[in-house]
């Protein structure tokens, strides 16, 4: 992508303290169960662990033996057991019941749980009912941040979403704020702080409680902006094919805490390997960003430039071998190895791809984007539906096209519905349930009906419960407002003739020129004006937007020409590759330096399988 960065974006902070402070408190805390003892690790924060304490560091810290916690009897012998856990009843009951058997069985054990990110009252009452308080200790690692990146911090929490947004359950939503105020102790403070959506609003106000807390001690602002979104201010992006090459590794080979395996097609071998996606890795750090169609070029370019670094060996004396061998020969073959994966990584993709009628499907995401060819669109849908192509993917068309509808109308509605039950078994009835819930995939309510219910509401309502009633029927009649938002925003590039895709002049490259991401035109907007100029906007996305400076005395505030660049993105209930692409470019252009914080990264299949009714 031919777009350099300017001179005045900062460079990012150090954020592997993050990962010491983490290291330091989990160190700290298998020492207080001190002599030889096995530690049972919940499925989930084996790859978080690995990247804060290697095996070599727990055995430092006599750790004996590692076990992935199943729902299992255990094996170990020995006499003392620490399980690091995150705080859910199923987890406790099985350790309860552990901690029973060896009781029934006169075996005397020392139990350590170490809860992780923090532990919550539900399962002290488990370990009370099950009589067991007395028998083993409780504690709370207070993991808040990986670092995935140089700009990518994650909470690594993918249930925050279905907890939260669908769940409404907001035991969280804490953690949110606790992670935000360790970012402000550690990097701020903060110069202004923006916001839109519920859970945004809450998380601010539990990050200025523990603020407000904590001793305050006057420092010039270190961070520009920081802006927290709550996912469902824009599902349109998240359910968007991906196309930059980070989006479709994720997409294909599931990116897991900043690594991916790759299988047998790839490696080219009968063994997996388990690949680092970061910035250390060279070849892929220069085209992570860039769209598809582009990549291949690259790679071209990269493995001529590699033999013409390996062809300088010619005509060498002894003297430059010895240097060439000692300074150069390890850097290209480890480029050389990355950049063979890679390409055998592009051709994986392509193959799937190809095999999925690639082109026509984004054809047809295109279209219910710019609200061209409807009826086309639901037959392409229908077609998918009925060939079983894929449950979550027929899903993922069905919601688009509510989406971009602002819903279906009730006979488009009922038959497709029908269709995707049929095709995919009934037991989907209560993911249907959810969408709606969610207001992804609704049906169209007839405008005089939705008046009227408003009305009755409007009589019964008194001041005290004025605020939970208009909560609870602003989520009945959810919609998405898609079409407005996207004339309001000019979420839909108008170019003449067709769209540069090698040098892009908008953030809608990441969606092959149709669509420029909800979320980081917000940013950019907000960025530009605050919220000033965008009454209609929040109005449509349903309010609860907030900007407030680091004082907490609220009000809109200028930006300052001389405030830091450097801005905190914090996406609540995940965010994907693409808005991260999409931000990149954003800050190379406008000399920001973006740092994505999220509860998790996602896509739009991690989206959906996380409310199926029916669980994948």
């Amino acid at each position: 992508m031919a777009l350099n960065s300017r001179r005045d974006a900062p460079e990012p902070p150090d954020f592997s303290l993050l990962k010491r402070l983490a290291r330091d408190q989990l160190i700290y805390l298998l020492e207080q169960l001190p002599g030889k003892k096995d530690l049972f690790i919940e499925a989930d924060l084996m790859s978080p662990l690995d990247r804060i304490a290697n095996v070599s560091t727990l055995k430092q810290h006599e750790v004996d033996k590692l076990y992935k916690l199943e729902n299992k009897p255990i094996v170990s012998t020995c006499d003392q057991l620490c399980f690091l856990i995150r705080p859910r009843i199923h987890s406790v009951k099985w350790i309860a019941d552990i901690v029973n058997t060896d009781k029934a069985a006169g075996r005397f054990r020392r139990y350590k749980i170490i809860f992780s990110p923090q532990k919550f009252y539900a399962c002290e009452t488990i370990l009370e009912e099950q009589g067991i308080y007395g028998d083993v200790s409780c504690d709370k690692w207070e993991f808040y941040l990986l670092p995935l990146d140089d700009d990518i911090i994650s909470l690594e929490l993918p249930e925050f979403f279905r907890d939260y947004f669908l769940e409404g359950d907001q035991r969280w939503v804490s953690t949110a704020g606790k992670a935000l105020h360790l970012l402000h102790s550690v990097y701020g403070p903060f110069s202004k702080v923006y916001g839109i959506g519920r859970c945004a609003k809450m998380t601010y106000e539990m990050w200025r409680e523990l603020v407000e807390d904590g001793e305050q001690k006057p420092q010039q602002p270190e961070v520009g902006n920081v802006f927290l979104i709550d996912r469902d201010v824009d599902f349109v992006t998240s359910l968007c094919s991906q196309v930059v090459y980070e989006g479709l590794v994720d997409d294909i080979f599931r990116i897991k805490c900043g690594s991916v395996e790759f299988g047998p097609e790839v490696t080219s071998s009968d063994k997996s390997l388990k690949v680092m996606l970061n910035s250390s890795d060279k070849v892929f750090n220069e085209i992570r960003n860039e769209h598809f169609s582009n990549v291949f070029g690259f790679l071209s370019q990269k493995a001529k430039s590699l033999q013409t670094a390996y062809d300088k060996r010619r005509g060498m004396d002894i003297q430059q071998m010895k240097t060439f061998v000692s300074q150069e020969l390890k850097g290209l073959k480890q480029e050389h190895r990355l950049l063979s994966l890679h390409i055998s990584a592009c051709e994986s993709i392509m193959k799937k791809k190809t095999k999925q009628d690639f082109q026509e499907l984004l054809k047809t995401e295109h279209c219910l984007l710019e609200g061209f060819n409807i009826r086309e669109s639901i037959s392409y849908i229908e077609e998918h539906i009925n060939r079983q192509v894929s449950l979550t993917e027929s899903l993922r068309l069905l919601c688009l096209l509510s989406l971009t509808e602002n819903g279906l109308i009730p006979k488009d509605y009922r038959s497709l519905k029908a269709q995707y039950l049929q095709s995919y078994g009934t037991e989907h009835l209560l993911t249907f349930a959810n969408l709606r819930k969610l207001g992804l995939l609704v049906e169209q309510q007839p405008g005089d009906t939705i008046i009227a219910m408003e009305n009755k509401v409007g009589k019964l309502v008194t001041d005290k419960a004025v605020g939970k009633l208009t909560d609870a029927f602003n989520s009945l009649a959810k919609k998405s407002n898609f079409r407005a938002l996207s004339k309001k925003l000019a979420l839909i590039p108008k170019v003449d003739g067709e769209y540069d895709l090698c040098t892009p002049p908008d953030m809608a490259y990441i969606f092959s020129g149709a669509y420029m991401p909800l979320s980081c035109k917000l940013v950019e907007q907000v960025l530009d004006h605050g919220w000033t100029g965008l009454e209609e906007v929040t109005r449509l996305l349903n309010g609860n937007e907030f900007a407030v400076t680091a004082g907490g005395s609220g009000g809109e505030v200028k930006t300052k020409d001389d405030s830091p660049r450097l801005v905190f993105v914090m996406f609540l209930g995940g965010c994907t590759f693409s808005e991260i692409s999409a931000l990149r470019f954003l800050g190379r252009k406008r000399g920001y330096k973006f740092i994505i914080v999220t509860t998790a990264i996602t896509n739009s299949a991690r989206l959906l399988e996380s409310v199926l009714g029916s669980r994948v």
